[in-house]
């Protein structure tokens, strides 16, 4: 069994980071996925492709894969460059505005 190891990207539709602090040990398929004649529903018959275990920490996740005999990929995250505007989002309802209100 192969897994990667890695740090999960924050959502593209939200400005937030929830769900991104954990690490994940997800397996990588050992099928391909078929699909079912009747309903048209995609199945398979490898089950492990389902399971995503979550970890606290890198050095916890790799010392359940190594205690398990799990082969591994570590992906390193990328760092996030942080975005702060100057004023924030409450400078679009300050009372003491130069230019026109646009909204």
């Amino acid at each position: 069994m192969r897994a990667r190891i890695y740090r999960p990207a924050r959502n593209a539709m939200q400005s937030g980071t929830a769900r991104t602090r954990h690490w994940v040990l997800e397996f990588f398929r050992g099928e391909a996925r078929y699909t079912e004649p009747l309903m048209g529903w995609i199945g398979s018959t490898d089950t492990q492709g389902q399971v995503r275990l979550r970890f606290d920490s890198q050095a916890e996740a790799e010392a359940y894969a190594k205690s398990h005999g799990i082969d591994y990929i570590l992906v390193q995250p990328k760092p996030r460059r942080p975005n702060i505007r100057p004023g924030g989002y409450g400078e679009n309802f300050a009372t003491n505005r130069r230019e026109v209100w646009t909204h």
